[in-house]
């Protein structure tokens, strides 16, 4: 990777996302935890939250992921509370189209995404900033399970 490369692909909004995560505390009694890791750079993130009404009342997520990672995370971070398990299951669904199959930014309120567009070139970049969005489906999908139990 070129040096002009890095800077596209690192720019000054990626680096103030990745500064700025959201929802660092620990949950004291969440519905469910999910920890996803890509095996590629090993990037992880674990995200808890709880439920109410069946809409994200409470999130919480630890994030070691590379700089695109973290901003992925920030932005999902940022606009997660309040969200059904089909919005974020579309917001997942619409960024990996993105990343993969030049597809558009993902739909309001997780628009913020697009900022990670210059990374669909860089293929081993895609799994950490998937992280966030994956992570909280299977807490999600992990969740409507325990209720259901």
């Amino acid at each position: 990777m070129s040096d002009s490369d890095m800077i596209k692909l690192y720019s000054g909004r990626i680096l103030a996302l990745a500064a700025d995560m959201p929802f660092t505390a620990p949950l004291a009694n969440p519905d469910a935890t999910a920890r996803r890791r890509s095996p590629l750079c090993g990037s992880t993130v674990t995200v808890s939250l709880t439920l109410s009404d069946g809409k994200i009342a409470q999130y919480a997520q630890e994030v070691k992921a590379c700089a695109l990672g973290q901003a992925a995370a920030s932005v999902v971070g940022a606009n997660i509370i309040g969200r059904t398990r089909a919005e974020v299951e579309m917001a997942r669904d619409q960024l990996k189209a993105m990343l993969k199959s030049d597809g558009p930014v993902p739909d309001a309120p997780f628009d913020g995404l697009g900022v990670l567009q210059p990374a669909k070139d860089y293929k081993n970049r895609h799994a950490s900033i998937m992280l966030s969005l994956e992570a909280t489906v299977e807490a999600l999908e992990s969740a409507a399970q325990s209720a259901c139990a």
